[in-house]
């Protein structure tokens, strides 16, 4: 059973999925800096490339977005990009867009560090039990829902619903897995949502000039009953009155199954509090996580790829080394699924298990791995061990990490990780003092650093500055500020 709490403020929305006491995942979402993923724009083709096969497109925002051959819908086609020919080839970029050409465009992936959104010409519209393609005609059903009996029957169902009074379809749709037990009154209604809000895009793609936002998707709020709330939920619970009402509202048209659940949270504590929440948080920011079996995980995060690190710490438990290392990398694949959802880490992750000599306890490992990942909602691939006993995976990446959400590069060490040691920067500093000093010629030289620095050059390199003293003939005088960073410094003619 899990319990979804909901922390409520005007610059910013935080809900939390928590099961046996414990944060599973958690989503933030910033008034200012709300993601786009889901928005429907009117965008205007910048530039095309031909050697990528990409194009930019301007949708008004800072960056130009990105739109890949891959993700052009061509009308009569399989799939976005190839011919409707059925030779499967796909068509050239350059044939299907051309710069100052307006499209309506939506975002499928927020802009992550330098990368502009990415974009999609075939349109989609979540709604509470389907997702509606306005430019297809086909019925698909979510992997995840049961029998291919099954699966046949709600494809039946649907191709009876969605047919107008003359026979033809109107626009394409996919069940959601939550509709797996949906009544052809409910899908009925939301067909007719969908369509609806579709009619209301398509009239104001009509009329309005490119950069317009012509649709945006739920709020997080919102979206917590629509995607997070399931049967194993037990408790909603939210603290703002007036969102509740609002949620409510929202509910009972859309969700009316989860009205029940919702509760509005009246306590003198945070709601966050209630399960330590703040303190998760600071956790999941962390390097290190620490396991309770006295092993820990050391998590890095690159441009590249995430790497995690499996080490037994102070674990000394089981009868024999081999166990030992068995029973942490057990635990460790279930605190690895976690942080994944929690710190919600995307793109390629290594994981480097500890070294295991017998392979049956490397299968069990990466079972219960992958045991773990299939509680998640974002798409996973395992590739299982390599030659050298790492586990590469893939989880898919549609918004930023937590970290990248909440923090910063260090301007100290620029998101380095690490500083130039006090040595290093007299050395640094002796170094452009002999540069400067045959180029100019000034009655005295004066060094302002860090006090570590002026400490260190007054006491351990001080025969070494003495020396460039002599050697140069000016004199050098020193002077200690308190810089941000212990790597900065200057030097002053005088």
């Amino acid at each position: 059973m899990q319990d979804i709490l909901i922390n409520w403020a005007p610059q910013e929305t935080r809900v939390a999925i928590v099961e046996n006491g414990a944060v599973q995942e958690l989503h933030i979402e910033r008034a200012l800096e709300r993601g786009l993923v889901g928005n429907i724009y009117t965008g205007r083709v910048a530039r095309v490339l031909p050697g990528m096969q990409s194009a930019f497109v301007d949708i008004g925002q800072e960056r130009a977005a990105f739109l890949h051959v891959a993700d052009v819908h061509v009308a009569g086609a399989a799939h976005g990009g190839a011919r409707g020919d059925g030779s499967g080839a796909q068509t050239p970029i350059e044939r299907l867009v051309f710069e100052g050409q307006t499209l309506m465009v939506q975002v499928i992936k927020d802009a992550i560090g330098t990368k502009g959104a990415r974009l999609s010409t075939q349109i989609s519209i979540a709604g509470r039990l389907l997702v509606f393609l306005p430019q297809d005609d086909h019925i698909g059903i979510s992997q995840k829902i049961g029998s291919h009996e099954l699966r046949e029957q709600l494809r039946a169902r649907m191709t009876a619903l969605v047919a107008t009074t003359d026979g033809s379809p109107t626009g394409g749709f996919i069940l959601r897995t939550n509709a797996e037990e949906a009544s052809d009154e409910e899908l009925a209604d939301d067909i007719a949502y969908l369509r609806k809000t579709w009619g209301v895009v398509r009239e104001r793609g009509f009329s309005s000039p490119p950069g317009t936002l012509l649709h945006q998707d739920l709020s997080l709020v919102e979206r917590v009953l629509r995607d997070l709330a399931h049967d194993a939920t037990g408790a909603i619970r939210i603290d703002s009155k007036m969102q509740f009402d609002i949620l409510k509202a929202f509910g009972e048209e859309f969700t009316p199954g989860s009205v029940a659940k919702l509760e509005h949270y009246k306590g003198e504590r945070p709601i966050f509090d209630l399960f330590n929440i703040d303190a998760e948080v600071a956790k999941a920011l962390a390097r290190r996580v620490d396991l309770k079996s006295g092993g820990y995980l050391i998590i890095d995060q690159t441009e590249a790829l995430t790497t995690i690190d499996v080490n037994t710490g102070g674990f000394v438990g089981a009868r024999n080394f081999d166990d030992t290392i068995f029973k942490t990398n057990l635990e460790a694949a279930l605190a690895i699924a976690r942080q994944l959802r929690l710190r919600n880490l995307g793109g390629i992750i290594i994981i480097d298990f500890i070294d295991m000599s017998r392979e049956e306890h490397q299968n069990a490992v990466l079972a219960e791995l992958r045991k773990q990942l299939s509680r998640d909602r974002t798409k996973i691939t395992v590739s299982g061990f390599t030659q050298l006993g790492l586990v590469e995976m893939t989880r898919k990446r549609t918004r930023e990490s937590l970290a990248h959400m909440l923090c910063q590069p260090c301007p100290v060490c620029e998101g380095k990780g690490q500083v130039k040691t006090a040595r290093s920067v007299c050395y640094d500093i002796l170094r452009e003092i002999l540069r400067e000093a045959r180029q100019f010629n000034p009655k005295e030289f004066r060094v302002i650093a860090s006090a570590a620095v002026v400490e260190m050059m007054l006491d351990e390199e001080s025969q070494h500055l003495a020396g460039l003293s002599d050697f140069i003939g000016k004199p050098i005088s020193l002077k200690a500020e308190p810089f941000a960073s212990p790597e900065q410094y200057d030097i002053v003619l005088m």
